[in-house]
């Protein structure tokens, strides 16, 4: 206590360098700390909080952007679905009338390439429509929209894959190739056909006509190439059914899937930025999911 209260001139340098009046004390010195001590802690607190509310806010925008991508991507799946299921109807419908036709081709009859529509009351040949093509190229604009800004790695991984599935997983691929390049195929092999054998042995070729399938059902029965060429054809309608129902079924399972993720976020508590899982108590009675659309039955196959 020999420097209590001194002048500041009889205080070494380092008492002179902290002594802020005339003389230097103890107790001012400690009251000068503890409250310099204390305004750090409160800048610091500050600052620290500060930056904590940030990173929760940024977090809680990210969660709110995740919820709405779930959301948007369950909408897409849905509509997926119906793309998929109207797909199903139109391969079996289109399997079904070539199948008639392939089952057809040996009969003696002049009409064998013709199909009466007793709906509109007219005959047309179904071969006249075989290069029609439609690949099967499902809605994805969500999905991309999602890709490109960035936010996809907010899915979470478990959801991330299986929403991939969807959109660009094996089965999808296989079903998209064989709905378009392996269909082209034999739609060129046809085309190639009449355009290298049939344009020279018969007099005209107008398969939209009705009269040259019954001129010329007997040259055409008798050309194999084409027979084969439908059957081809036909079974690989058939492996594409297959690839539609299990792909349908993935669809409706990860519907499924991202109906339970988003009641489970939508049922959590929110306190401006924060947000937790409420307690089994507070829980209201189970939310209704959005309503799917219902499966529809697909034709039988012959």
């Amino acid at each position: 206590m020999a420097n209590q209260n001194r002048h500041r001139s009889e205080l070494n340098w380092f008492l002179r360098l902290i002594t802020l009046g005339d003389r230097f004390s103890i107790q001012d010195f400690y009251d000068r700390l503890k409250k310099g001590f204390v305004e750090f802690l409160i800048v610091f607190f500050g600052v620290l909080v500060s930056f904590s509310v940030e990173q929760q806010g940024e977090n809680f925008d990210d969660r709110e952007s995740n919820i709405d991508n779930l959301i948007g991507l369950r909408n897409e799946l849905m509509e997926m679905k119906a793309y998929t299921q109207d797909y199903i109807l139109e391969n079996e419908w289109v399997t079904n009338m070539y199948l008639e036709q392939y089952k057809r081709w040996e009969q003696d009859n002049d009409s064998i390439f013709l199909v009466y529509d007793e709906e509109d009351d007219f005959h047309y040949p179904p071969m006249a429509f075989y290069t029609n093509r439609n690949p099967f190229n499902p809605p994805r604009v969500v999905y991309d929209a999602i890709k490109l800004d960035g936010t996809f790695r907010f899915l979470g991984s478990e959801i991330g894959r299986l929403v991939n599935d969807n959109y660009d997983g094996t089965d999808l691929k296989y079903l998209m190739i064989n709905t378009d390049k392996e269909e082209k195929n034999w739609v060129d092999e046809y085309t190639g056909r009449l355009a290298h054998q049939w344009v020279f042995d018969l007099n005209s070729i107008d398969v939209e006509e009705n009269d040259f399938w019954v001129k010329n059902r007997k040259y055409i029965q008798q050309d194999r190439f084409i027979k084969y060429n439908l059957f081809k054809r036909i079974e690989l309608w058939y492996q594409i059914n297959e690839q539609l129902f299990a792909y349908n079924e993935t669809l409706d399972k990860n519907i499924r899937v991202l109906n339970k993720v988003i009641a489970e976020k939508e049922d959590q508590w929110t306190v401006i930025w924060w947000w937790g899982d409420k307690p089994d108590w507070l829980r209201a009675s189970p939310k209704l999911t959005t309503e799917e659309l219902p499966d529809q039955e697909p034709l039988a196959v012959q």
